[in-house]
């Protein structure tokens, strides 16, 4: 009897060892997809403060996407789940970014953003603001490309070939006008060091052109490393949240800080998209989650990217969104920052 209850006791542990090794595989074995699911809608107003502001009654909340790299659990989660997204990681960031350097890319990117609405509602308000702008600073490479080799995350770039580049677009126009093989003198301020260096134009990897005709230098997402000159000055403090989605609303905010007359008439307005220099709205992602996160903090107005309307816009998938959900919030398709304040003192 002892001898079969101890076989007993062995199968036991040794089909509860099995048990837990493959639960922890399924836990920690990561896929190479990313999972996005609703995050929230931050009211700005708690981290956007500008000097001598106007109070107002209602609020502008930006809305948020919590991302995690799936496992087997998250990916069929995510697989069966009508609010869940997967991505396959190459859609997040290049081949080869650590984690470290996708989260400065994106909090560069967020920097940006918050300098960008700043000069676009400083404007429209008509208050001073204006750009300096220092160089171009690296945030990631395209691996396997020249410029990985020779170039450190952080890395501020002022000269092309001996012309003065102190903005991204001044950037990829002079590195557009050398062809594939030849080399381009780069001049780079590295902390208190500035020195040139020479990097090969080569085509890009076949996944981020397949007609092989585009090429570059291999620098991912330059941006521009420019100091905002304003009056009055306006605080922002979005601790870790990253990316360039909520320019629009940032814009907004300051806006209605900036002016007497209270754009929200009371009301909760939460919204997504970028906004350029020139006030456009452009594109983002995680439209559907940000539409769920407005929703169930219970937005009255939800302001998303229209792209002019063309098919699969980020407004045709929020209203499809908002229908799916059956949500009384507005959608409403926004191309510009003016259009967006048209519309919110009309409402």
């Amino acid at each position: 009897m002892s001898g079969k209850k101890e076989k007993t006791i062995k199968g036991s542990v040794f089909r509860w060892t099995v048990f837990l090794l493959i639960l922890i595989f399924i836990n920690f074995y990561q896929l190479p997809y990313y999972f996005s699911i609703p995050g929230d809608a931050k009211v700005l107003s708690e981290v956007i403060e500008v000097e001598d502001r106007y109070e107002y009654d209602g609020s502008l909340s930006l809305t948020t996407v919590r991302m995690g790299r799936a496992n087997t659990v998250n990916y069929v989660w995510s697989l069966l789940s009508s609010e869940r997204d997967l991505m396959h990681e190459s859609l997040i960031r290049p081949e080869g970014e650590t984690d470290q350097e996708y989260n400065h890319r994106q909090l560069m990117m967020m920097a940006s953003s918050q300098d960008t609405a700043v000069l676009v509602a400083y404007q429209a308000a008509g208050k001073e603001a204006y750009f300096e702008n220092y160089g171009v600073l690296v945030s990631s490479f395209v691996e396997g490309m020249d410029a990985e080799d020779k170039l450190e995350p952080g890395d501020r770039i002022v000269e092309v070939n001996g012309e003065e580049t102190l903005r991204a677009e001044e950037l990829l126009d002079a590195l557009g006008e050398i062809e594939i093989g030849e080399d381009v003198s780069l001049k780079v301020e590295r902390g208190e060091e500035t020195f040139d260096v020479t990097v090969t134009v080569e085509p890009f990897p076949e996944e981020l052109d397949p007609s092989g005709e585009r090429g570059g230098i291999g620098i991912a997402q330059p941006v521009t490393d420019r100091e905002l000159i304003r009056n009055p000055d306006v605080s922002i403090d979005t601790q870790q949240i990253g990316g360039p989605s909520a320019g629009l609303m940032f814009s907004l905010e300051i806006y209605n800080q900036l002016t007497e007359e209270d754009i929200t008439g009371g009301a909760h307005i939460a919204g997504t998209g970028s906004v350029d220099e020139e006030g456009n709205v452009g594109r983002i992602g995680g439209v559907k989650q940000k539409v769920i996160a407005a929703d169930s903090a219970g937005a009255a107005v939800f302001l998303v990217p229209n792209e002019n309307g063309i098919e699969g816009s980020n407004y045709q998938l929020a209203a499809e969104t908002a229908k799916n959900i059956g949500t009384d919030m507005a959608v409403i398709g926004i191309d510009t920052f003016d259009e967006a304040i048209e519309y919110l003192e009309d409402r």
